[in-house]
């Protein structure tokens, strides 16, 4: 049995999922943190105005409570995967990050956006996604989890020449389904390749509907033949924006600071 996660913030959100015993997985929150202002206070984003000094701390810590090496990504909502190596330095263009080496943490930064952290069920690879909209709808209906699965079945094709392969997935906070308000054209992305999406849209008004990002991520995964997802079920409690104590989210507040999903193999 492993010991339990040195977590230093009990607000913290440490996943409830069928993970094998070597995956370990967090989503921070806004608490534990030394920076103020609007990114009080564990704002682990370098790009968003804070004093560097804080947020170098506030990743320390992070680490620390992780025990192993986070890689911060430069996310630019696109569905690019990188491969996480030992020698893997921060700021690489990707939008996920996927690795079957230990002590190494697949980590996406979010503040409305949704992380998705996903391994298969014998805990050989791990990954963690960022999920905004438009990575998530992607290029002709090939986004993010497409992308993410892909890997996963490359990696199951290598090691056991063939490209079945069970996978779990989990979702964290997110923009909630009562305040992400989209265009016809967000709607239209979803919809063109998965007639089913339009549940996750209702409508607000001419041109305007509201999205549900976390059950859009739902059907792209089961699609791709996740087996399970557990995590945000789009319930009030998951939402970023609805919950200013607790989570950070650009949408509300403009100036923001930024939360980490984190997953790893021990």
């Amino acid at each position: 049995m492993l010991p339990p996660l040195p977590n230093p913030a009990p607000e913290w959100l440490v996943p409830d999922w069928p993970a094998p015993a070597c995956v370990r997985a967090l989503c921070t929150t806004r608490a534990g943190g030394v920076s103020g202002g609007p990114y009080a206070s564990l704002n682990l984003g370098t790009h968003v105005g804070d004093v560097a000094q804080a947020v170098a701390a506030n990743r320390a810590r992070l680490e620390c409570s992780l025990g192993a090496r986070p890689v911060f990504l430069d996310q630019v909502h696109g569905t690019h995967m990188l491969a996480l190596q030992r020698d893997s330095q921060d700021g690489q263009v990707a939008d996920g990050a996927f690795t079957q080496h230990a002590a190494l943490a697949c980590t996406v930064m979010v503040a409305d956006c949704l992380p998705i952290l996903l391994c298969d069920i014998q805990g050989r690879m791990v990954a963690a996604v960022h999920a905004g909209w438009r990575g998530l709808a992607g290029v002709d209906g090939v986004g993010v989890v497409e992308q993410v699965c892909k890997q996963f079945r490359r990696f199951a094709r290598a090691r056991c020449a063939q490209p079945a392969i069970e996978i779990i997935a989990w979702l964290g906070p997110c923009i909630g389904p009562t305040a992400f308000v989209v265009g016809d054209e967000v709607r239209a992305a979803f919809i063109a390749h998965a007639a089913q999406a339009a549940d996750a849209f209702t409508p607000l008004g001419p041109g305007k509907w509201l999205a549900d990002l976390a059950a859009l991520a739902r059907g792209r995964l089961q699609a791709q033949g996740v087996s399970r997802v557990d995590g945000n079920n789009s319930s009030a409690p998951w939402c970023t924006v609805g919950n200013p104590g607790r989570f950070f989210s650009y949408r509300r507040d403009g100036v923001s600071g930024r939360m980490a999903a984190c997953i790893w193999r021990e």
